[in-house]
């Protein structure tokens, strides 16, 4: 049972939950804890980790954090930002995983080099090198860098640390460079949501089984949109660590903004374990706390769950989607074909089978347990313990397991699970974050892959729906997709089993890391040379804001939700994630083919001045009859409904930067981090409340935009020019001083370079 409070709540000693309503003080007083809203609005634990990473009011957050991380998807374009803005070296520790484009197969050279370049910049600025294949970005952070009351700041939107007792926040690159180069994070105090947790799960239940009921319970309310989600209870001592980080890694896919649990004995055990126990400290809410909500979830009521396509919320117990298959299958294609906006033969109803030798059911055609979500230590024996004695079969159904690092997979060696997996046909792969953003496992066209993963959206996993190519992913615990495997692909919940699980202690070999990871940290060697392979590019210069704006819509997009993987997909273009240039020709590619060819049309017509056919348009609104051709900026937008759910990837407003774009209309952003991405991108924000003026192709012009930037106007009037002119009200909410600065130098560059 998953309760969500229509109201804030107070928690007292850490066990009573008492809600904000009109007899909250009265009850307050009988449990002996009258107190002021503002002052137990205090007693949270983040607040206590806020409040001590704050330099700024206790409003406007000001915020340093104690490392930071990216991976090789991120880094080079976070590193040259950074370099054009004046960094002379990493002022805090900065690891540099290698997860992503670890793999080196497509593209050349080109994935190894920017490796290579990540090594010569540990060198030079002082950081911390993590070679490919030895862990995923996450884990490593969990295993050597999280501790309790710290802060990290990671270019990847699962970067999630909470369970460890650490506030950890996934953004784009360029807020880690800001912290490069030594400013802030700049943040308006976030609300605090607690969740709860009573109870104790079942045998067979496991942590993504409860991740994705509460995903279900408030993604599509925007319940915890852009808060933070402070895990407390009694039922917290029923999990384990790995269960915890299990949890805690999914909280991304409610668009919360961080994370953080209340710690106990097993963190420190679980740090111990690394080396690492002096990280430690209990973390607690004060005998009063104050929440903006609460969501009350009873862990003994969580059944198996499956997240069907195309969205981690999209959630139905394995119970329920076996006892309605077909119609569940029915509709989920239904809704797919209509979001993918493309024909192409999903397939999903197929996967119903009614009776037989094998009985009636749902079919898979894989299974992957992998990454930061499924890769986890307990996770994997909970699996290898279903699959005990027991096989996969010679058919088309095939399962792979990632280990999420080095030392988890020696340990799978040494206590012979490795062996129970190989020998019951599964593939034991490297540490590689690959099948979670189609770099890796890519399914065969029509295929349905079970993946213990932390996202499915459509064709993350590596199809192109607009060639004609499409594959769908549905989101299993391990659990699960072990009890799937051992019935040829069969959807089968792990309860459904008469399974006795095991209790295994990790072994952690340290020395793995000691032999092969460069440490840096405060080593900077400013003599070293950067090494730069051919793809490595330097940004292009973008201009700044100008006195008068013209944009023309070069995208006009009416899903529901926009994700970044559809503003720019991964797979194959990550190995251009360091040549911004070549990248952004594949901005929008899956979504709206015709994007770049508009944009770039719009970049000539803008170097060219070949205006006339507006130009007279524009002297006809009232007050512009004088402004010429010259006295204008020229640049493309997408209007998108809500855009930004996903990843933290900077590239989805970058790539709309180098091909010239300058806004981005919107009834909402879907997260925090993609507005951010386009502020620090130059990209001006711009919020609607009414789509049906604006049009694909349709021009609009906003006169005085950069003194109204200046003067922090709350509305912003554009005119639409058309046959008849049609004026607009924008807003761009709410903008830090250095943010409004950021927009009218034209980017992060630039305003650094003028600072």
């Amino acid at each position: 049972m998953i309760e969500v409070y229509g109201t804030g709540a107070y928690l007292v000693n850490g066990t009573q939950i008492i809600r904000d309503d009109g007899d909250a003080a009265a009850r307050l007083a009988q449990a002996g804890a009258a107190v002021s809203k503002d002052e137990a609005r205090k007693g949270t634990i983040a607040h206590g980790i806020l409040a001590a990473h704050n330099s700024g009011d206790a409003h406007h957050l000001q915020l340093k954090f104690d490392s930071l991380t990216s991976h090789d998807i991120t880094y080079v374009g976070i590193i040259q930002t950074a370099r054009a803005s004046g960094m002379e070296q990493f002022p805090v520790p900065y690891v540099l995983t290698n997860c992503h484009n670890s793999l080196c197969a497509v593209g050349g050279t080109i994935n190894q080099d920017d490796h290579v370049f990540a090594l010569s910049a540990a060198k030079k600025y002082g950081g911390i090198y993590v070679p490919p294949h030895l862990a995923v970005i996450h884990t490593y952070n969990r295993e050597m860098m999280a501790g309790c009351g710290k802060m990290i700041l990671g270019s990847d939107s699962h970067t999630r640390y909470g369970a460890l007792g650490t506030m950890a926040v996934g953004e784009g690159g360029g807020e880690l460079a800001k912290q490069l180069v030594g400013r802030t994070y700049d943040i308006v105090n976030p609300p605090v949501v607690a969740v709860y947790l009573t109870g104790k799960p079942a045998d067979g239940v496991g942590p993504h089984d409860v991740a994705l009921a509460i995903i279900a319970a408030v993604f599509k309310s925007g319940y915890v949109k852009n808060k933070v989600m402070e895990f407390v209870g009694d039922g917290i001592a029923a999990l384990p660590v790995d269960f915890r980080n299990g949890i805690d890694v999914m909280t991304t896919e409610t668009t919360c903004w961080s994370s953080i649990w209340k710690t106990d004995g097993l963190v420190k055990d679980y740090l111990a374990i690394r080396g690492r126990e002096g990280d430690y400290r209990e973390l607690q809410p004060a005998a009063a706390a104050y929440y903006d909500g609460l969501i009350y979830v009873d862990l003994s009521t969580i059944e198996p769950c499956i997240a069907l396509p195309f969205h981690p919320s999209n959630v139905y117990t394995i119970k329920e989607f076996q006892q309605n298959a077909q119609d569940i299958l029915a509709k989920t294609e239904a809704d797919g074909l209509e979001a993918l906006g493309v024909k192409v033969n999903l397939n999903l109803k197929a996967k119903y089978r009614s009776g037989g030798a094998t009985g009636g059911g749902v079919w898979a055609e894989q299974a992957v347990i992998v990454g930061c979500a499924g890769g986890i230590f307990d996770n994997i024996m909970a699996a290898c313990d279903i699959m005990k004695d027991k096989s996969i079969g010679n058919g088309n159904f095939t399962m792979s397991v990632y280990p999420e690092s080095q030392p988890v997979f020696l340990e799978l060696v040494k206590n012979g699970a490795a062996e129970t997996f190989m020998s019951a046909g599964v593939l034991m792969r490297e540490a590689f974050c690959g099948p979670c953003f189609g770099a890796g496992d890519t399914p065969a066209n029509g295929e349905l892959s079970l993946r213990h993963a932390t996202r499915n959206f459509p064709n993350r996993e590596g199809s192109k729906p607009n060639e004609g190519q499409i594959a769908s992913v549905a989101l299993m615990d391990a659990r699960s997709i072990a009890a799937t495997a051992i019935n040829g692909g069969r959807i089968t919940a792990a309860t459904e089993l008469d399974i006795s699980f095991g209790k295994y202690k990790f072994f952690f070999e340290r020395g793995i890391y000691d032999q092969r990871v460069y440490n840096g940290s405060e080593k900077s060697c400013s003599e070293t040379e950067l090494v730069f392979g051919p793809n490595i590019r330097d940004w292009p210069a973008m201009p700044a804001l100008p006195e008068n704006l013209l944009v023309q819509i070069a995208s006009f997009i009416t899903d529901p939700v926009t994700t970044t993987d559809e503003l720019i997909p991964s797979g194959e273009t990550s190995s251009f994630r360091s040549n911004p240039l070549r990248l952004a020709e594949f901005t929008l590619s899956r979504k709206d083919p015709g994007y770049v060819q508009r944009a770039k049309d719009i970049q000539a017509m803008a170097e060219n001045k070949t205006l006339e056919h507006v130009y007279e348009r524009i002297k006809s609104v009232a007050g512009c009859e004088g402004i010429g051709i010259d006295d204008m900026g020229i640049g493309s937008a997408i209007f998108a409904r809500k855009p930004g759910d996903g990843s933290a990837r900077e590239q989805a407003a970058s790539c709309q930067r180098v091909l010239g774009a300058s806004a981005n209309f919107a009834l909402e952003y879907a997260t925090k981090r993609y507005r951010s991405n386009l502020i620090n991108w130059g990209i001006l924000p711009f919020l609607i409340t009414d789509e049906s003026a604006l049009s694909l192709g349709a021009y609009v012009f906003f006169p005085g935009i950069r003194k109204a930037v200046q003067e922090k106007a709350e509305t912003i009037t554009g005119y639409v020019l058309g046959e008849h002119t049609v004026a607009i009200k924008a807003a761009l909410g709410d903008l830090t001083d250095p943010e409004r600065q950021i927009l009218i130098d034209g980017c992060l560059i630039n305003h650094y370079r003028s600072a």
